[in-house]
């Protein structure tokens, strides 16, 4: 349609709500500090495609013997014996030390050498794991910092500043070795776009040393907006925050188990299934980039990147992640972000069906009780009123 020809979009609205003054009415708040328009009609730089490491997404379940012969990735926490023509993906650090894969396995460690509390790397396990022929060998973990409050922004700069620790102690040859454990919450769009940021930040750090990487994502549902007795309602949010992934290209998807305080052997099945559905019969899961040319994903991913990279340079400035971690400034950021976001649950600012909407549950536990200035730990929102 030709420029001359194209409707005017800001009368159109205004038509329809019959008022001058759209914007205070489609105005919505957000807590990331991102400028939400009521309406897209451009996009300031269009994004090239953004690539991700696997060609399809690997759709990983927790180990359990009775899905050896549908499931392809696993996660597992225990060993187990002849897992031959598996992807593994492995999350516990004493198992790590005893595997030895064979030239066709594919292992992925998701461990952490980070120790959050000290504000320290573990230079032993990192060293240990560098040494194993595994596909990625070191993971940089940053969904505890989503459980635990923190800001979309704040994920994303922290990821980077851990990077640039490792690279600093290990070269710019651990890059390709790195894989990032994100969390992905119920905001679908700006979720999608977290992860579509990371890929450009990423990108823009590596060029630095004069590389042209991607990070290798593993993404997994978040723990706080689930509930403990609104287990329904968790599928569901669950099941949008993988979608969510899924489009932003995420190379590994993982659904914890919507059931919050147990595990059953049904309700480990019915996750995994939940990540069946969307790929075999959305098939959501193939795309490279499926949101790229969506003028609003690409205004919010464009945002959440340039404050994420803002946010890596004042850490790097300010001494690194691990001095700041050390200073207690980090644990703070991440603390008046999430208690922020405590009150707006609080409040009903953050609508959290069957806690503090249909029905409206009392509040039984004060932000003072939940959070820690001096520690990250996670905390789901539910838990004030449980």
């Amino acid at each position: 349609m030709s420029a001359d020809i194209l409707p005017n979009w800001e009368n159109l609205v205004k038509n329809q709500l019959k008022t001058e003054d759209i914007y205070s009415i489609l105005k919505k708040e957000n807590l990331e500090g991102i400028d939400v328009k009521p309406f897209y009609t451009e996009v300031q730089k269009p994004l090239a495609n953004l690539p991700k490491v696997e060609e399809n997404t690997h759709l990983v379940a927790r180990y359990h013997e009775s899905l050896e012969e549908d499931v392809f990735a696993f996660l597992l926490d225990h060993n187990v014996e002849n897992l031959e023509q598996k992807t593994i993906f492995v999350n516990n650090k004493d198992l790590a030390g005893h595997i030895s894969p064979k030239e066709e396995d594919q292992y992925f460690s998701l461990i952490d050498v980070f120790n959050e509390k000290e504000g320290t790397i573990d230079d032993q396990l990192a060293k240990e794991l560098l040494s194993k022929d595994f596909k990625r060998n070191i993971c940089i973990d940053v969904s505890l910092h989503q459980n635990a409050g923190a800001a979309i922004y704040q994920q994303l700069g922290i990821a980077l500043a851990k990077t640039k620790e490792l690279i600093e102690e290990y070269g710019t040859e651990i890059l390709n070795k790195l894989i990032f454990r994100i969390a992905v919450g119920g905001n679908y769009f700006f979720e999608m776009a977290k992860l579509r940021a990371f890929k450009i930040v990423f990108n823009q750090l590596t060029k630095e040393y004069g590389l042209n990487e991607t990070p290798y994502i593993f993404a997994e549902t978040s723990l706080r907006n689930k509930a403990v007795a609104d287990n329904e309602n968790n599928l569901i949010r669950s099941t949008l925050e993988l979608a969510s992934a899924m489009i932003a290209g995420a190379d590994a998807v993982f659904s914890n188990n919507y059931l919050v305080d147990r595990s059953t052997d049904n309700s480990e099945e019915i996750s995994f299934k939940q990540q069946i559905v969307l790929a075999y019969e959305s098939i959501i899961n193939v795309f490279e980039d499926a949101s790229n040319g969506s003028y609003y994903v690409e205004d919010i991913t464009r945002q959440i990147a340039e404050k994420s990279w803002a946010l890596f340079v004042e850490i790097e400035e300010a001494g690194g992640y691990l001095e700041l971690l050390k200073q207690g400034i980090v644990q703070k950021k991440i603390y008046d972000h999430a208690v922020e976001e405590q009150k707006w649950v609080e409040e009903g600012k953050i609508k959290l069906i069957g806690v503090n909407l249909y029905p409206k549950l009392d509040v039984k536990r004060s932000v003072e009780d939940l959070y820690s200035e001096k520690e990250i730990k996670v905390v789901r929102w539910a838990e004030m009123f449980e």
